[in-house]
């Protein structure tokens, strides 16, 4: 599997060319060319993929496009309406300059997931606008929509996303608010057992906005009449959002343990922590140390929060990066902490992850990218996935 983190670092951070999806079926390709062995295991796994609208909206104004990238060629490209991939190829951009790789709701029934990392977007209304580009070694790329940048060509179109990675190991799939939320999605999976997340309890999404339009540091993240909201760390780029907001709380927390032991459990044991004399937190048993992190670091869980997949230090980030964005760092000096009662308390915290918390059926959500420490996350996975359900719940 893809690791959770990077796919967002890589396919949500930025309205570039980013690597993702899947494959074509039937013996050739979209140009004629045969199949590779990879591509032909690709089509066998497809994975029966059905949509349920319960929007509000008429089945007329939904289209759902599939993107992202052949897991094993690393080919980039898009799902047809019959289930096969086809890489993207720089000729597509047929429908004034941009790609048109809309399904239509009605054309989705029958339609299958090959073996692929990646998205699908649905947008209501009005198409998206997917660019085929040049990536940095001349291969043919897309250019994803950024619907947190008033400057993109997809700003006014209200779209929502699922993420998935579906290979020979599993279906692995989440509802996302890491970057923005317009449109509220469930998804659910069938397999090994059935398992289902991201539906809002009814009113869900007013209160979402009700609560952030309610907050005066968090109100300027609401673009147009309830569009859509726009995470606190694009607020920042997009000068929405104060890049100070929790530099207060972590000036404390870095006080409070530059005198007493940090404790952060993983699954390779336990990590004790201090802020050392050059002002950063140092934590023994090899992990290394944090340089203190910015507002913008906290909300994009990356920078000085920078996690990687070492298996040590990575684990270790991922969970004071939660701990910051819920704010629980200075109730206990004892971490990850698991009780949800606990999160978001503190004067200074992640109201943009907390609504969403608030608004799941099951409390659970991706408002930011560690939110998966202790199991938060509005994700589910299955090793032996027979069906995927992506349904449109009632605005």
């Amino acid at each position: 599997m893809i690791d959770r983190r990077s796919f967002l670092r890589g396919a949500g951070g930025a309205a570039l060319a980013a690597p993702l999806l899947g494959t074509a079926a039937c013996g050739a390709s979209s140009s004629g060319a045969k199949l590779t062995a990879g591509e032909q295991a690709a089509s066998a796994g497809a994975l029966p993929v059905s949509f349920a609208n319960e929007s509000g909206y008429a089945d007329s104004a939904v289209r759902l496009y599939i993107v992202g990238t052949d897991t094993a060629t690393g080919r980039q490209g898009r799902v047809r309406p019959d289930g096969t991939f086809a890489p993207v190829q720089l000729s597509d951009n047929t429908d004034g300059g941009f790609t048109d790789y809309s399904i239509p709701l009605s054309e989705a029934g029958g339609l299958t997931l090959p073996f692929m990392s990646g998205r699908i977007y649905i947008a209501l209304e009005d198409k998206l606008r997917f660019k085929a580009v040049e990536d940095g070694n001349g291969n043919p790329a897309l250019a994803y929509p950024a619907g947190w940048v008033e400057s993109d060509p997809n700003f006014s179109v209200l779209h929502d996303t699922v993420e998935f990675t579906h290979d020979d190991t599993g279906m692995y799939c989440n509802t996302t608010m890491v970057d923005q939320f317009s449109v509220p999605l469930a998804i659910a999976l069938s397999g090994e057992r059935d398992q289902s997340t991201g539906r809002l309890k009814p009113g869900g999404r007013d209160l979402v906005f009700d609560t952030l339009l309610a907050d005066s540091d968090y109100s300027p993240l609401v673009v147009g009449d309830r569009r859509r909201v726009i995470a606190p760390g694009h607020g920042i780029d997009t000068g929405r959002f104060s890049r100070d907001y929790y530099a207060p709380y972590i000036d404390r927390v870095w006080s409070r343990y530059s005198g007493r032991d940090l404790r952060i459990t993983t699954n390779q044991g336990t990590f004790t922590g201090r802020v050392d004399g050059s002002g950063r937190l140092a934590f023994d048993g090899g992990v290394g140390a944090f340089d203190k992190p910015s507002t913008r670091d906290v909300f994009f869980c990356d920078g000085a929060l920078h996690a990687p997949n070492d298996g040590l230090k990575g684990p270790v980030a991922a969970i004071l990066g939660a701990a910051l964005n819920r704010s629980t760092l200075l109730d206990t000096a004892d971490h990850p902490v698991t009780d949800p009662a606990a999160f978001y308390n503190a004067d200074i915290t992640n109201k943009y992850a907390a609504v969403f918390h608030e608004a799941t059926e099951d409390g659970k959500a991706y408002g930011f990218a560690f939110d998966d420490v202790s199991g938060f996350a509005s994700y589910i996975q299955d090793h032996a996935p027979a069906s995927f359900e992506v349904t449109l719940t009632p605005f």
